[in-house]
């Protein structure tokens, strides 16, 4: 049998269903055990196996051999067991995935996927993958090009349902054969059998090259094309791998000199945000005593002039640790319980005034926006006190980031669920006073105006128009010091 299909000479019929639940259920009655509730009811099966080949036909022969979780995810859905199905399908994702990080380049994969030096520097090998949160590995596998951006909404979203609704944890969620089956043509789609882009390619390509041996200079000016080719985040991303390249302590000659012949040519392309967290992870190396890698990360600075994006206080190493620290809480199964203490301690290094060194402002916006969004059942109630401060203490240039963090995947992916929907209506309430540029009022007008989910914002034309249309800065005259 190759595969599962509608028809019937390949499925188990419903008599043999039915006898095998009847049996079953009595044995477990004899048992003195409970029997109500166990099992998803005959219909939901068929459905189930039915729909199943549907998914199956675009997976190849050739991956099928090593898909055992797809067999065991079938086998407990044609016995009735939809929640142990749904865990057996996560773990089929997951091991997916890692296989494909370790094809591709676990280094640059750390890099992106820990942003914690301490944690990091104990991540080198693929027995190691299982130590990375899958949040993170979805992070980074759409960060590098191993799943797009709707194949990460559409996988973060089994991964929620995993979480809540799958035999991992207690819950009392129904789950329909239908929802099954979409759930593992997403697996196979978006995972399995996605081939590499272009750029998640060439990238692979480059990285390669450059562990194996001195590039020439033609080499170096055709690299230099492809970066001017490359979409902002995939820059970011390719600048945070070759600077963790640098930095490793465990670096070859020949890495360091390809990474300091590139590192020019691939600096116009990073983004403003991007070199503000280099200079933040050189004051953290600077506050762990990691001489090497502060003494690295410098050098990549001084290669490009980027001396102003060195921190001028360690406060913003302190900061970044604490949002890593946030992010990780507000991930975790017990959030609710792990996020106030974070929480309390960014209230206490933003101070009373709300400030906040330019090199982390971007990311504070967006760990704020996420943690105060919550998730579909709702936000830390604990922490919701330091949310609601520091969100009243934003700056305008602020409250501008976070009425545009809707643009960022991250966001837009909670933003299907009701209770984060009416967090973003508190959000907006809180920020639109804040917006004085024209653009902004415009923009927020606009997101008021439209009719749809606020996780749909982004395919508004006109939204879309309005949210590339940045305020301009506004001009300080500074008057002279009465003597």
């Amino acid at each position: 049998m190759n595969e599962i299909a509608r028809r019937d000479a390949q499925l188990p019929a419903v008599d043999d269903l039915e006898r095998f639940e009847e049996m079953l259920l009595e044995q477990l009655a004899d048992a003195g055990l409970p029997t109500e509730g166990v099992l998803v009811d005959l219909v939901e099966r068929e459905q189930a196996l039915a729909s199943f080949g549907g998914a199956l036909r675009r997976l190849p022969m050739s991956d099928r051999g090593r898909s055992v979780y797809v067999s065991k995810m079938i086998t407990a859905a044609a016995a009735g067991l939809f929640d142990a199905a749904l865990n057996y399908l996560w773990n089929e994702t997951v091991g997916e995935l890692r296989r494909r990080v370790a094809g591709y380049d676990l280094a640059y994969f750390f890099q992106i996927a820990v942003p914690s030096h301490d944690r990091r520097k104990h991540l080198s090998t693929e027995d190691d993958l299982v130590k990375v949160d899958d949040i993170d590995l979805l992070r980074a596998a759409r960060e590098i090009g191993l799943l797009s951006n709707t194949g990460h909404a559409q996988v973060d979203h089994i991964r929620y349902m995993r979480n809540y609704a799958s035999a991992a944890h207690l819950n009392q969620v129904e789950l329909t054969g239908m929802q099954l089956a979409a759930w593992l043509e997403t697996c196979v789609r978006q995972v399995i059998t996605l081939p590499y882009d272009t750029v998640t390619a060439e990238t692979g390509r480059l990285l390669a090259n450059i562990k194996k041996d001195r590039l020439d200079p033609g080499e170096v000016q055709s690299t230099a094309a492809f970066f001017e080719d490359l979409p902002q985040d995939r820059a970011d991303a390719l600048g945070a791998g070759l600077f963790g390249l640098y930095t490793s302590t465990s670096r070859t000659p020949v890495v360091a000199d390809n990474v300091l012949m590139l590192w020019p040519e691939l600096w116009p392309e990073i983004s403003e945000d991007a070199r503000k967290r280099f200079g933040v992870q050189y004051g953290r190396f600077r506050a762990s005593a990691d001489t090497v890698q502060a003494g690295a990360a410098k050098e990549l600075l001084n290669k490009v002039d980027g001396g102003a994006y060195l921190p001028e206080r360690e406060r913003e190493a302190e900061i970044d640790a604490v949002l890593d620290d946030l992010m990780a809480a507000h991930h975790a199964y017990s959030n609710f319980h792990t996020e106030p203490a974070p929480a309390r301690a960014l209230a206490t290094l933003v101070g009373q005034y709300g400030n906040i060194p330019e090199a982390v402002e971007g990311k504070y916006v967006l760990t704020l926006v996420e943690v105060f969004l919550g998730n579909e059942y709702g936000v830390s109630w604990a922490a919701d006190t330091s949310y609601d401060k520091l969100l009243d203490k934003l700056t305008s240039s602020q409250a501008s980031r976070a009425l545009r963090s809707f643009t960022e995947p991250v966001i837009s992916a909670k933003l299907w669920a009701s209770k984060p929907q009416a967090r973003w209506d508190k959000l907006l309430d809180t920020v639109e006073p804040k917006l004085t540029a024209q653009p902004d009022r415009e923009l927020v007008a606009a997101v008021r105006a439209f009719t749809g989910t606020p996780d749909k914002l982004s395919s508004d034309s006109n939204i879309a128009r309005l949210t590339a249309t940045k305020p301009r800065p506004r001009r300080v005259v500074r008057r002279p010091k009465k003597s």
